[in-house]
């Protein structure tokens, strides 16, 4: 283990049991990692040095005595600054909201990575409430992809992946509403998944509705499915959780793809990609055919539900600021302002019409797995653009949704995604292949993203200038 930041949480688990590495020597790693790197790509909203080195030096006793929490005590991990934190403010990304408020109550999530011992280390940068697919807030600015600081990381949990990407921690746990996790894990080259809806549970309610998921975001397929392990348990605070997993998803998991049938859509029928996107995901395609999936490609048979997705999310933006009184919109994001307005005088109608939309996609998509075990597409059909924009230069439009349009369809239905990272464009930039499973068939989704894991390296692409490490 020459590199303690990148080793990775499994790898870690099984050091601290046999005493070669110590909680204590990866976090002092990770922390100089943040130290190292950060200051290029803002990721973080704060970092705890003190409580980071005090919860590692308690894990590394538990470790010596047998004590243990679980089999990831001790690994450094991060917290999207949306989830509450005990101990630390959760600001959001917005002025709105005041540091110096009460902070006494962890949300599910970060309730069960400090059961299992994690280190925590911080909070990381989301756009203010996580309304939109890149992260920059006024409060804190924008965040760099670690792959050239000058493109954006992508959102809303873009400080997430930046850390995980650049060894600042093993582990991040970010929310998705409409591809929050799996837009910067593809920009960045790393993993993420967005489980099937409420088996990660909520707590507050996201003002998105049941749009909004939890997920891991980590380096590797065998990660993702370790931290959601450890993420997933009942919490009666959320009314729609799922019952807590009574198997590991770590089981099955090097199981292959042998005789899956697999569908395979470059395009959802409607989506134009940057032809190095598509080149890179048809051949990570083909890794999977070549491992044994029965392949083909095909269109799931549904039109951009962009319009329905908007109505639901954008009212729900209008929901965030009830909370903070009048005047409170002259003080947020113009971009968030502007779609707020929009959407204001928004009826009851036009909700569920919106809502009726998403049933039917959710009832398409039902029908289409009694046939496909899963469905492949890009996660994204392009590369990071430049930071601080909220679109790409020359772009028909400026809103988030018009370039994720491989992402928020899932949400709509709640189904699993995962996203892996399937190569480099010239411009050196990471691309992901997308995996999308029936509803609750996450431990599939895991399987198939760890077969084609297993058959590549590009889960090892380490940016330039973090370490050492060929992603071929």
């Amino acid at each position: 283990m020459t590199d303690l930041a990148r080793t990775s949480a499994t790898e870690l688990g099984a050091a601290y049991a046999d005493g070669s590495v110590s909680p204590l020597e990866v976090t002092q790693a990770a922390l100089q990692a943040i130290e190292l790197h950060d200051d290029r790509v803002n990721a973080f909203v704060l970092v705890d040095h003190e409580r980071a080195v005090a919860s590692a030096r308690a894990s590394e006793q538990r470790w010596r005595s047998g004590e243990q929490l679980g089999p990831y005590d001790g690994v450094p991990t991060t917290v999207k600054d949306l989830l509450l934190t005990a101990g630390w403010p959760t600001v959001r990304g917005s002025n709105l909201v005041a540091a110096q408020a009460r902070w006494d109550e962890d949300a599910p999530a970060v309730a069960r990575l400090r059961e299992a011992g994690v280190v925590l280390l911080g909070k990381t940068t989301t756009p203010e409430f996580g309304w939109k697919g890149v992260t920059d807030s006024i409060r804190h600015g924008a965040t760099g992809n670690p792959w050239n600081p000058q493109r954006t990381s992508g959102g809303s949990s873009g400080g997430s992946a930046a850390a995980v990407s650049l060894g600042m921690g093993a582990w991040s746990v970010g929310t998705d509403g409409g591809g929050s996790v799996r837009i910067p894990a593809a920009f960045t080259g790393t993993v993420a998944l967005k489980p099937t809806y409420g088996l990660l549970p909520i707590y507050p309610p996201s003002p998105f509705g049941t749009l909004s998921h939890g997920g891991p975001m980590t380096r590797t397929v065998t990660d993702a499915a370790a931290m959601l392990d450890v993420l997933t348990g009942f919490d009666a605070r959320d009314w729609s959780a799922l019952p807590t997993p009574q198997a590991s998803f770590l089981d099955r998991l090097d199981h292959g793809v042998e005789g899956l049938r697999v569908a395979f859509s470059a395009d959802l029928g409607y989506v134009r990609n940057d032809p190095q996107v598509d080149r890179l995901v048809r051949d990570a395609v083909g890794v999977l055919a070549a491992a044994g999936a029965i392949v083909e490609e095909v269109d799931p048979g549904f039109t951009d539900p962009i319009g329905a997705f908007e109505m639901l999310w954008f009212t729900g933006a209008g929901l965030v600021l009830q909370a903070y009184g009048e005047g409170a919109i002259d003080e947020i994001d113009p971009g968030l302002r502007r779609r707020i307005e929009e959407y204001a005088d928004a009826t009851a109608r036009d909700f569920l019409e919106a809502n009726a939309v998403r049933m039917d996609l959710g009832q398409r998509m039902g029908r289409f797995h009694q046939t496909y075990d899963l469905l492949l597409t890009p996660t994204m059909p392009l590369t990071a653009f430049a930071i601080g924009q909220d679109a790409p230069d020359g772009w028909p439009a400026d809103r988030w949704t018009s370039w994720t349009p491989y992402t928020y369809p899932f949400n709509m239905t709640q189904q699993p995604a995962l996203t892996v990272p399937c190569g480099l464009t010239d411009e050196g930039l990471p691309a992901g292949l997308q995996i999308i499973g029936p509803r609750h068939a996450d431990a599939l989704v895991l399987r198939a993203g760890r077969a084609y894991e297993a058959s590549t390296g590009w889960h090892n692409l380490v940016p330039p200038g973090s370490g050492e490490g060929d992603p071929r």
